[in-house]
């Protein structure tokens, strides 16, 4: 499953729109670890107890996020986007949206060198570019 916050995914077309889909996930530490993040907080530095709760938080959105774009046999969720919302004192939501699609990659430059289903053959080297045929960047041109 390929995940996305661009609105599209590079080399790939969007073939089909299935559905919005996202997850969250309510968590809150507990009253020892605030009481240890209030300390904390007087006397400055990272919050690691909430920083760690919020990775475990991020990790189970993706997770049932993904889960559900299966459910419709997408390819990909594009548009990604994380909202966060304080439920009550101590605890807080994290979600995740997206647009679950089905996608397609698209022609390369060296179709010559593909068979039909888009995929490189594996009889053939690489194909590479001469350094000197890149493009190059000029921004005051």
């Amino acid at each position: 499953m390929q995940l996305s916050n661009l609105e599209h995914l590079p080399n790939y077309q969007i073939t089909e729109r299935l559905d919005v889909v996202y997850g969250s996930t309510v968590r809150s530490k507990h009253v020892g670890q605030d009481i240890f993040a209030g300390i904390k907080n007087i006397v400055g530095g990272e919050l690691t107890a909430y920083t760690e709760l919020l990775e475990e938080s991020r990790q189970e959105a993706i997770d049932r996020m993904i889960k559900k774009a299966q459910l419709l046999n997408a390819d990909a969720v594009v548009g990604i986007r994380f909202s966060t919302s304080s439920i009550a004192q101590g605890a807080a939501e994290l979600f995740v949206y997206g647009t679950a699609v089905k996608i397609a990659p698209l022609p390369s430059a060296n179709d010559a060198n593909l068979p039909p289903q888009g995929f490189p053959d594996p009889e053939l080297p690489p194909a590479s570019t001469p350094k000197n045929e890149l493009p190059k960047f000029h921004p005051f041109d």
